[in-house]
């Protein structure tokens, strides 16, 4: 397993990993999923296994306690207090070996490199156990999720 930065190329296996795992929310557009990797590509990555991708992470900074909304397009924020983790997906694959935690590890690094106290996230279909015991906590906020599903939470790591 290896996780490197996105390429011009890893856009049509990111596009069927989100249809994969998010059986249950519309697919965000293309365009809409690059305004995060083009914001901040540094922090955005792909995972392989031998030569295919498996999954895809898409974090960027942001503003603490204001998650964007589906298929919001993102620019540059003025202030950004917090790394948003958009999203970790990952194919039946890569599920169970260890990915998800290793994307969170660099997520930890890039995070403190530029001095984010933060990474906030919204957590959905089910997935706040899993974002629990990496150390999330979940946290109210005065902006509504519904564009998420009906479970969605927002949740914050302390870094």
């Amino acid at each position: 397993m290896h996780l490197r930065n996105i390429d011009s190329g890893d856009w049509a296996s990111i596009l069927l990993i989100q249809e994969e795992c998010y059986p249950e929310i519309e697919p965000e557009s293309l365009g809409v999923l690059q305004s995060k990797w083009l914001l901040s590509p540094q922090s955005c990555f792909v995972v392989e296994t031998g030569k295919q991708v498996v999954g895809y992470c898409l974090a960027h900074p942001w503003i603490l306690g204001s998650p964007p909304s589906l298929e919001q397009v993102i620019s540059q924020v003025e202030k950004a207090d917090t790394l948003y983790l958009h999203d970790i997906a990952l194919s039946a694959h890569a599920q169970g070996k260890g990915a998800g935690r290793a994307a969170v590890e660099k997520l930890l690094t890039f995070a403190r490199q530029w001095e984010f106290d933060s990474i906030s996230l919204v957590a959905v279909q089910g997935a706040s156990s899993y974002w629990k015991k990496l150390g999330f906590v979940q946290e109210p906020i005065d902006k509504s999720l519904n564009t998420y599903t009906a479970d969605a939470c927002y949740m914050v790591f302390k870094v």
